[in-house]
């Protein structure tokens, strides 16, 4: 039995798959936050979150990694911590500071920091001769009107260190530049009272299909576990709308993906300890990395993956976090795809009413999330904001999307925002 440390978590789906990864692997964790009440208002009502059922449950200033490295090293002459790990990405790099101090395993900390800052990752990736858009990184208006034209529009801008599509616009002229620029400029900290940095991205406009790659890394090589599309909507946002494990694509198109997303891994230095989730736009050009996140993915694929592989992303997580080669087999699973499709609220208000009789005993469906009337709502503006879920899954072949498509359509019409 291995001793975990987890340094915060997502409050999503990850903050369940873990948890029970980490049990299901014969281990048991210590929990470590700044503040518990953020998990436990995100506990379904009259149950207990999944993270309560740490062996520990340790409060600290999870924001200041200078003053919890020898406080961390304290609690390891007691506990005995046999790895490392967090889901949420804005703990990633202290985690991996944390893993070095310690002499646990991990990737370098210079490399997850690397990865968690999108500019930082830009360069890297250029310098190595990996494909992406063409950009520029600014903190001064000035700078950034000049950069715009150089560029063209349309172009997208992105901060450079927040998740969920926070703040992630396209604009197509100087006008809407500078209303984003104004709106991240409003919005210093982050989700977890993190001081944000100032600097913002721009980047080219890509055109054509968006995909991931899901890896594990362990002893110096990455490993492709499989490819998922992507549907965005939400323009001029980016929200992700729904996915589908194995993506609809042609074998020449996949394997451009897994390539690309290998070399990616490889210029910043990912060939270890990480379960990664890189994201990469299939252009005409050919294939173009969007970002690369040194952990699980989220926003379900984990889920979908396991349902058509076997493979467990969650449990390699806790391998690699160990220093283990994790069991990538799989198996037969009776699936051939499995979809995702999110219910993203258009306006703001409150659910009258949303007809979902009968809904998760239809065929094909492996998960329904959905809120009951009287839930708030407002506008997606980002993947933070999505009312509810439906995942289906097609034993046949790639008709997971459709399914699930079909179903949200029928939701829809039966939903009422007031």
């Amino acid at each position: 039995m291995a001793h975990l440390l987890m340094v915060e978590s997502w409050v999503g789906s990850m903050s369940r798959l873990l948890p029970r990864a980490i049990r299901e692997g014969g281990h048991e964790f210590t929990f470590l936050t700044r503040d518990l009440h953020h998990y436990l208002r995100s506990a379904p009502e009259g149950t207990a979150h999944p993270l309560l059922g740490a062996r520990h449950v340790l409060t600290a200033d999870t924001n200041d990694t200078d003053a919890l490295l020898p406080e961390i090293e304290r609690l390891h002459s007691v506990l005995r911590f046999d790895g490392v790990l967090t889901s949420c990405d804005y703990y990633l790099p202290a985690v991996a500071r944390i893993a070095a101090r310690l002499g646990l395993p991990g990737a370098a900390p210079e490399a997850v920091e690397a990865a968690c800052r999108k500019d930082a990752t830009r360069r890297i990736l250029a310098e190595a001769g990996v494909p992406g858009p063409r950009f520029a990184v600014h903190e001064e208006w000035a700078d950034l009107s000049r950069a715009a034209d150089g560029i063209g529009y349309p172009l997208v801008v992105k901060p450079v260190d927040l998740c969920g599509g926070m703040y992630v616009r396209r604009v197509d002229d100087e006008e809407q530049l500078a209303a984003c620029v104004r709106e991240l400029a409003a919005f210093p900290v982050n989700a977890r009272d993190q001081r944000r940095a100032p600097a913002v991205l721009l980047e080219e406009l890509l055109n054509g299909p968006e995909v991931s790659v899901e890896t594990v890394s362990h002893a110096g090589t990455a490993q492709v576990v499989g490819v998922t599309d992507k549907s965005i909507g939400g323009a001029p946002a980016f929200i992700e709308t729904g996915h589908m494990f194995p993506a609809a694509l042609a074998a020449d198109d996949a394997e451009a993906a897994r390539r690309t997303a290998l070399a990616a891994l490889e210029a910043l230095g990912l060939t270890d300890g990480v379960v990664a989730h890189t994201e990469i736009k299939l252009t005409s050009a050919g294939p173009r990395v969007v970002e690369v996140n040194p952990r699980p993915a989220g926003n379900r694929i984990t889920e979908l993956v396991r349902h058509v592989t076997g493979v467990d992303l969650a449990a390699a997580f806790v391998e690699v976090s160990l220093g283990r080669e994790p069991d990538l087999r799989g198996g037969d699973t009776g699936l051939r795809s499995a979809a995702v499709g999110f219910l993203v609220p258009e306006t703001s208000g409150t659910v009258e009413s949303l007809d979902d009789s009968g809904l998760g005993a239809a065929p094909g469906v492996l998960e329904v999330g959905l809120p009951g009337p009287g839930r708030q709502v407002s506008a997606a503006r980002s993947n933070n904001e999505y009312l509810g879920h439906v995942m289906a899954g097609d034993p046949a072949g790639l008709g997971a999307r459709a399914r699930v498509e079909a179903l949200l359509d029928e939701l829809r019409s039966g939903l009422v925002i007031r």
